[in-house]
């Protein structure tokens, strides 16, 4: 889940300036009162005010400049607006020491106490750039991120300013954090908040905040979560900062697949079946209590079905309000129209017929029959700080009864169980039996039953079967790195290195810190003569896994011709001795 940005704030005041923070701590004098800033001056610190609330960076240094040669260079409202703008700009000890210039002090929801703590956070981060972003990460194996979340991001970019028709001028700072207690130090939202909604990102003072994979057991959706802020932050710079909570999560949801394809492509069945349970009894989140943000919200499964409504209220405004609808709706309240009265206006009907429509679109949505238990990359069940993750010795055969924890049915769970217990026995055949039996009770509703019964199918070389299994559950768990991973070694086997490439690529857009998905992207990459992907796979096992360039191909050809599907081991091969003067 991602974090939302802020509803607009009224006045223009200072203090109310700092009530984006929990505690804000600023000096009594309101800046607007002080005698030795009148006239030209007064007006600068109001467009300022004016400028920050509206996201508008740019219009707010150009503010500051003018103020500058105005105002007394020791006036304490001067350095205020100098830090804050520093702090935007991502020059946290120049923010920390303006800030503290400016009679703030250093206490927990501070400015000052923000600034320091981001700074000392991010200060020895790892600095990549493209085009239109700056990428900052922690050293170490989150470098495998940065090529494909740049690539993800010049790609939301380019279709948002088609279907926004806005793209934000200069390079957006994009920020990852190892962990959910630094996401809350750096964002302001609480840790319990953060577990609570399984929050995993914000968009807020002008950057994307982005927690790492690594921080999540399973992983997550990370390439759609960093498309999600984005569009936040499109999202806020168009409207001038004006957009209510509910539409903000709507049009992010709706629009975060958008790096990907077309719009809408982010609903998943049981993220719909929930709803759908929701609907039925009567239980939805009013818009209204889904602000100040969607994080506060009493549980994940309320988090969960707030975005799905206002998922679907978006898509019917995308869908029914005529050309450029979206763009349309943010320029109306940009220039001060209210989110209902822009629905209205895009909508060609008041605002009690569009929730008249929304709710029977709602109704009418094809639901899946029972609930459905959360994909794997949608739990975002977080480590606690300095936990690792434990990668299995030998993947694909280790035994776990608690895979089937989440089988209501008890038929399939004892049958599952069965099967657990002869594949530890390595009585294979017996072993696919028990896991088809649970498989013939449950269908594709769980990724565990889905995967363990077609890792058995590996063992005894059914691969079509175990194919259509795996396919099966992609359908119902869209996106499971697991379920992408045991396919796409189907499809290496078979020749088909277009769909192993996408499948290896579906898996590392959830966790690209599995080397079997590099070692298979390059071996896909050599089949299809695409030498940016052999690239890419050669730079992430370099960090993963400390290879040389000339020892990739060698553990791509071991692993390819590897006659066992259902356990793929990577051991890396001995590097070739380098002579001093040959490196």
């Amino acid at each position: 889940m991602s974090g939302a940005v802020s509803a607009k704030l009224s006045g223009a005041r200072v203090a109310l300036l700092l009530g984006l923070l929990a505690a804000p701590a600023f000096a009594q004098e309101d800046p607007l009162d002080l005698p030795e800033l009148k006239g030209e001056a007064k007006a600068r610190i109001q467009n300022l005010d004016q400028y920050l609330e509206d996201w508008d960076l740019e219009s707010a240094r150009s503010e500051l400049a003018a103020l500058e040669k105005l105002a007394p260079a020791d006036v304490e409202p001067l350095a205020y607006y100098q830090g804050r703008i520093a702090f935007e700009e991502g020059r946290y000890a120049d923010a920390q020491e303006l800030l503290g210039k400016a009679g703030l002090t250093d206490k927990p929801g501070s400015w000052v106490r923000l600034a320091k703590d981001t700074g000392a956070i991010t200060g020895n981060f790892e600095r990549a750039e493209s085009e239109h972003f700056i990428f900052l990460y922690p050293k170490g194996k989150d470098a495998v991120l940065v090529p494909w979340a740049l690539d993800a991001l010049e790609a939301v970019r380019a279709a948002l300013e088609k279907d926004l028709g806005y793209a934000p001028p200069g390079k957006i700072r994009v920020e990852i954090v190892s962990s959910a207690s630094e996401l809350a130090k750096v964002s302001t939202l609480s840790k319990e908040a953060i577990k609570t909604t399984g929050t995993i990102a914000i968009c807020k003072f002008n950057k994307l905040m982005v927690t790492s994979p690594k921080a999540v057991v399973t992983g997550y959706d990370w390439l759609d979560t960093v498309a999600h802020e984005y569009v936040h932050l499109v999202v806020s710079r168009k409207s001038r900062n004006t957009v209510p909570i509910w539409m903000h999560e709507g049009l992010a949801k709706y629009l975060e697949s958008r790096w990907r394809g077309p719009a809408g492509g982010a609903m998943t069945p049981p993220t719909l079946a929930l709803l759908g349970s929701r609907v039925k009894s009567n239980k939805l989140v009013p818009f209204e209590k889904m602000h100040p943000s969607m994080a506060l919200l009493p549980t994940a499964e309320d988090a969960a079905t707030a975005f799905a409504e206002v998922f679907f209220a978006i898509k019917l405004i995308d869908q029914e309000g005529g050309p450029q609808a979206l763009e349309r709706m943010l320029d109306a309240m940009s220039k001060g129209v209210s989110d209902r009265a822009a629905v209205e206006l895009v909508m060609k009907r008041k605002w009690p017929e569009f929730e008249k429509s929304w709710m029977a679109s709602l109704k009418k949505q094809p639901y899946p029959k029972d609930l459905l238990p959360p994909s794997s990359n949608e739990k975002k069940e977080l480590l606690e700080a300095g936990a690792q993750k434990k990668e299995p010795k030998k993947k694909g055969r280790e035994v776990s009864f608690g895979d089937f924890d989440e089988v209501k049915e008890t038929d399939a769970r004892r049958a599952a169980h069965l099967g657990e217990l002869f594949r530890e026995r390595k009585r294979m055949g017996a072993a696919s039996e028990a896991y088809g039996r649970a498989y013939k009770v449950v269908g594709d509703k769980y990724e565990s039953v889905s995967n363990k019964y077609a890792l058995a199918l590996l063992e005894l070389r059914k691969f079509d079967q175990a194919a259509v299994v795996l396919e099966g559950s992609l359908k119902t768990h869209p996106g499971s790195a697991s379920t992408n991973v045991h396919l796409g070694r189907i499809y290496l086997r078979a020749r088909r290195y277009d769909a192993a490439k996408k499948a290896y690529l579906d898996a590392l857009a959830v966790n690209p810190f599995d080397p079997e998905v590099h070692v298979a992207l390059y071996a896909a990459g050599d089949a299809l003569n695409d030498a940016t992907l052999k690239t890419r796979a050669k730079g992430a096992l370099k960090v993963l896994l400390q290879l040389d360039d000339a020892a990739v191909p060698q553990l791509a050809k071991k692993f390819t011709q590897s006659d066992d599907l259902s356990q793929r081991d990577l051991e890396a091969p001995e590097p070739p001795r380098v002579t001093p003067d040959a490196g």
